[in-house]
């Protein structure tokens, strides 16, 4: 493991506690991604990177698997929405 200097160590702690956050934003984001999506190879890409985030996110294996399963942006919208006011 790298040393690294107090500054530095601080950074990397404050990243890791906002993680959910990040990665709630990043879903977010991907929403909008996806609605503006003009081609199915683009979707497939992205719909992939919801899956990553969501298991960085750790989100119940049930709750992404319908999600993914669906493939409607309206879906994991409300999702998004109800993980970013504190729900799981």
């Amino acid at each position: 493991m790298a040393d690294y200097t107090p500054n530095q160590r601080k950074i990397i702690d404050r990243y890791y506690d906002n993680r959910d956050g990040i990665m709630v934003n990043k879903l977010s984001e991907l929403v909008t991604e996806l609605y503006l999506a003009d081609t199915e190879p683009k979707r497939d890409r992205l719909w992939k990177r919801v899956e990553t985030a969501m298991n960085n996110l750790k989100i119940k294996e049930g709750t992404a698997a319908h999600i993914l399963a669906k493939r409607n942006v309206e879906v994991l919208a409300k999702h998004v929405k109800d993980w970013e006011s504190g729900g799981s």
